[in-house]
């Protein structure tokens, strides 16, 4: 398993604040615990849930919504769970079993495709981005984050990273 934390690895939690999105970095342990992050999560306020988006080195992202009681979670790349301690969590909490070698030649998204549906990016665009071999996990998140509407403050919080 790779467990270093790479210079690249980054968990930021978006919320809604008088109508306003915010954003703010999560200590970078996080990139390694499911539920720290989901903990951490559930501590911010917000009147429309919250959001976390994790980038995990070149490999692979992880976007996490709470809305009450519900918890969804999309992961960017199922094949990611055989090598990363955070992917292997999600596919845990999924109930998904860890793919076997012969089943790993493609990258698939695995989790909640429709997790931003209600924010207006839909199932078949979460699979667009995400499926893209030419963007690496923190350019996913951005393209994310500036769909949804809140890429200035995204863009605001990754700028505080080392």
């Amino acid at each position: 398993m790779m467990t270093d934390l790479d210079a690249t690895d980054f968990a930021v939690v978006v919320y809604r604040e008088d109508d306003c999105w915010e954003a703010e970095v999560l200590p970078v342990a996080l990139t390694r615990d499911l539920a720290g992050l989901i903990h951490a999560l559930r501590q911010q306020p917000s009147i429309g849930g919250t959001i976390g988006l994790v980038a995990v080195g070149d490999d692979f992202f992880v976007a996490i919504r709470v809305l009450g009681d519900e918890v969804m979670v999309f992961l960017s790349d199922v094949t990611a769970s055989v090598d990363w301690p955070l992917a292997g969590q999600v596919l845990d909490h999924l109930d998904i079993p860890i793919p076997e070698d012969e089943e790993l030649d493609q990258v698939l998204p695995v989790g909640d495709m429709s997790i931003f549906a209600d924010l207006g990016l839909d199932e078949m665009e979460l699979g667009a981005i995400s499926g893209d071999l030419d963007l690496y996990p923190d350019e996913m998140l951005l393209s994310i984050s500036e769909r949804l509407g809140f890429g200035p403050p995204f863009e605001r919080a990754l700028d505080t990273i080392g």
